[in-house]
């Protein structure tokens, strides 16, 4: 299935000469953060749901122009733009407009997710590292050869967080011997943030530490 196939048009977008009690009750019934606007058949913004609740109900959309949110994506826009967006402007919906910038529908963010789930990333069975590196020391080609110099198949990879001075990337492999993987990784100067039941490393530091404790309380 295509993302395309999630553009909705279940609901037409918003006339700027609408009225601000009409709008109202629309939000109230349907619970979106925000909706098209379109002024001669033309996208020109969103407006949100919790800005109109101060408007004048008697007043139309087009008194409040200046107040109106622009941001869209494209028909060939990749999930994983869409989803940027939806993050980016904290709405369940984004306009979709094409490549002559027609407003053709939008996507909603349940949809979205949905097709997330799909993907092999979260769908297929797999582990999840997390390894963490100078962010001038690090390198996404080289992560993946580790992986797959320890016949690991990656699912893919993401930065899943970013400091001033380092990241942390996590990846999701579906083969491959955990261990050998992790401890590739330790040689490389990857710090492991991700804990493993089959991590020898750990495991025998901890048989150590237990092993002193037992020690110095004979």
């Amino acid at each position: 299935m295509k993302i395309t196939d999630y553009i909705n048009t279940d609901y037409k977008a918003i006339d700027c000469q609408e009225t601000i009690e009409t709008v109202k009750g629309f939000f109230a019934d349907l619970h979106y953060s925000h909706f098209p606007v379109v002024e001669e058949g033309i996208y020109i913004g969103c407006i949100a749901s919790d800005d109109i609740e101060t408007f004048d109900d008697d007043k139309k959309i087009i008194d409040y122009k200046y107040t109106l949110e622009v941001f869209f994506t494209r028909t060939n826009s990749i999930w994983l733009e869409v989803l940027e967006i939806f993050a980016k402007n904290h709405s369940n919906l984004i306009p979709v407009l094409n490549e002559e910038n027609k407003y053709v529908g939008y996507y909603e963010i349940e949809d979205i997710m949905s097709f997330f789930h799909e993907t092999p990333f979260l769908k297929e069975q797999g582990r999840i590292i997390k390894v963490k590196k100078g962010i001038l020391d690090y390198s996404m080609s080289q992560i993946t050869q580790i992986v797959e110099s320890n016949n690991g198949k990656l699912l893919g990879l993401f930065i899943s967080e970013a400091e001033v001075d380092s990241v942390e990337v996590t990846l999701k492999i579906s083969l491959g011997a955990i261990n050998e993987i992790v401890q590739s990784f330790r040689r490389y100067n990857y710090e492991i943030t991700s804990e493993h039941i089959e991590d020898n490393y750990i495991n025998n530091l901890k048989e150590r530490s237990d092993y002193l404790d037992k020690y110095l309380n004979i």
